[in-house]
């Protein structure tokens, strides 16, 4: 029998000062992180493995998604064979793989080694979210999610459709990774995902025989990066092969050599993570799926989250004021209230805004009077999308997109007097 469990006060990823343990982002699990890269090569895959083995090691029940569909590699660098697919539950979930110590999805798994997965689109989509939302997790803390790189369907479909609790980049400390690092970033910043840090990978190497160390791909430049966007810096990484021929035999190097400089490197990380994840705010408002007649469905109005410091695109209410009226609480204390027609005639989807010139293409004269929303329900951390009653639903209004039309709204206003 396990004997893992979520600590107590006082242990590696309890809350600080007997703080009060934040939301689960799913059932059962208190933190789902992703791990992203702006490019490929820089061993996100390999640090995503060692930091999750690192978490269990330090006593955190932890799960880890492979999420790059196309090229998954968790399974070989952990050593789990090819073989019968993953069971399933009574109730439809899928049973994860265990290996040393760590629950593990893969399309790997499902697959094999030669099978490519031709998937379009909606399925990317669909796959994703099974490999979340429709896994028999049981109790995490940690839930650890291996992007693939770059800043497309993945990310973004990550982005709106899990409660992420942050994101971690890893780039290498060339400047050609710090650039492109600094992209998937802003994609995170963009959507509204806390970012939990950077971690540079492949700093120095040692030689084992000399003691001395080399920058190959240079040094520092992580710890640049988060100085100069203010983000937290998690830890360095040197150059080890052993590192390859763990991940090759199916025993990543924090079990393989525990002892070794890259292990304790992990172990460092690993805790600064926890302490991150402590020290990041949860989001304000519970994902919500809102009938626009229907009060009790609405998300709560939280006059006591407004701050002075507040931010300006970070919502803490959401009411219908009457029929025809949305009313925004931001947590800076200022409160906007949108004319629904008005919102409609705003829609910034593809069907009513040119993609390549940000012309409008929607005709007013089309959008009746009456028009008005019938879902409205939350978008990651990031949106909302609202479904209305002349069968259009494919607008997200992000928050910073809301604020902005208030904020113009005003503008013309004291214009106008």
């Amino acid at each position: 029998m396990s004997t893992n469990r979520i600590p107590d006060a006082g242990e590696p990823h309890a809350r600080p000062h007997g703080g009060v343990p934040p939301r689960e982002k799913l059932p059962g699990v208190r933190h789902i992180v992703a791990v992203a890269s702006g490019k490929g090569g820089v061993g996100k895959s390999t640090v995503s493995v060692n930091l999750a083995l690192a978490l269990h090691q330090m006593g955190a029940r932890t799960g880890l998604v492979d999420a790059d569909l196309f090229g998954p590699s968790i399974p070989g660098m952990l050593g789990i064979p090819t073989g019968p697919r993953p069971t399933m539950t009574a109730e439809g979930q899928i049973v994860p793989l265990e290996r040393s110590g760590l629950k593990v999805i893969s399309m790997g798994i499902l697959t094999g080694d030669d099978e490519p997965a031709i998937l379009r689109g909606p399925m990317v989509s669909k796959y994703l979210q099974a490999f979340v939302t429709g896994v028999a997790w049981g109790k995490l803390d940690h839930l650890i999610l291996d992007l693939p790189p770059g800043t497309g369907d993945t990310q973004l479909t990550l982005s709106q459709g899990t409660p992420l609790s942050g994101a971690i980049i890893v780039t290498t400390p060339q400047d050609v990774s710090l650039r492109i690092a600094r992209r998937g970033l802003r994609m995170f910043e963009k959507v509204q995902v806390p970012i939990l840090g950077i971690i540079e990978n492949m700093s120095g190497f040692m030689c084992s025989h000399c003691g001395e160390t080399t920058d190959i791909f240079r040094r520092g430049g992580g710890r640049r990066m988060s100085e100069e966007l203010g983000v937290p810096f998690l830890g360095a990484v040197p150059i080890d092969p052993e590192i390859v021929t763990g991940g090759d035999e199916g025993w990543p190097i924090v079990t393989s050599k525990p002892d070794s400089q890259v292990a304790v490197a992990y172990r460092a990380i690993a805790t600064q993570l926890a302490k991150s994840l402590d020290a990041t705010p949860g989001a304000l408002l519970e994902p919500f799926v809102w009938s626009w007649g229907d009060d009790k469905t609405a998300p709560p109005w939280l006059e006591g989250a407004v701050t002075s410091e507040g931010g300006p695109i970070i919502p803490v209410g959401l009411r219908r004021r009457d029929p025809r009226t949305l009313s925004i609480l931001w947590q800076d204390g200022q409160r906007h209230d949108h004319d629904v027609r008005d919102l409609r005639l705003a829609c910034p989807c593809a069907v009513c805004v040119d993609e390549t010139t940000g012309q409008r293409r929607l005709d007013p004269k089309t959008v009746r009077q009456d028009v008005a929303p019938r879902v409205v329900s939350s978008v990651g951390s990031y949106a909302i999308n609202i479904a209305w009653n002349d069968g259009h639903s494919t607008g997200f209004y992000s928050f910073e997109f809301l604020r902005s039309l208030a904020d113009r709204t005003a503008t013309q206003a004291t214009y106008d007097v």
